[in-house]
């Protein structure tokens, strides 16, 4: 294993055991669930957005390391962001998991390059943007 995948890998296990932003979040304005009905993930986003800006955010779910570490990364780079940022990044991170496996990550993924590995698995790319499939529904109702 190289030194980026160890680092990758160390980045996901951290945020799978001790993740950010989980549990309800009381001021939110809104949220939305999204589920892998293949695996059984679910995750809910609640965001509270207050003049197009998401001021607060958590996430509530079940799932594998791979959702859970998305979410809390996603959580972590999205507080006191403007919506377009966030629809910036979801499509940024969509377009990443899609991409070839060597391909390079945009510098805006931040953590979020490091799943990276999940390109060589179709199976796992839905596990790793499950959290932004709840992103853009909760966003949606925000429009």
């Amino acid at each position: 294993m190289s030194e980026l995948d160890q680092l990758y890998q160390a980045v996901i296990v951290d945020h799978d055991r001790a993740p950010r932003n989980h549990g309800p979040l009381a001021s939110a304005t809104h949220q939305a669930t999204a589920d892998n009905p293949l695996c059984g993930d679910i995750v809910t986003l609640h965001l509270h957005i207050e003049g197009g800006v998401i001021r607060d955010l958590s996430f509530e779910g079940r799932g594998c390391a791979l959702s859970r570490a998305a979410a809390s990364i996603l959580t972590t780079m999205l507080r006191d962001r403007p919506l377009a940022v966030a629809h910036a990044l979801a499509a940024a991170f969509d377009a990443f998991v899609q991409s070839a496996p060597d391909a390079l990550a945009d510098a805006q993924l931040g953590d979020l390059a490091a799943f990276a590995g999940v390109r060589r698995f179709r199976s796992r790319r839905a596990c790793a943007t499950l959290p932004l499939r709840a992103l853009a529904a909760a966003i949606a109702a925000a429009a």
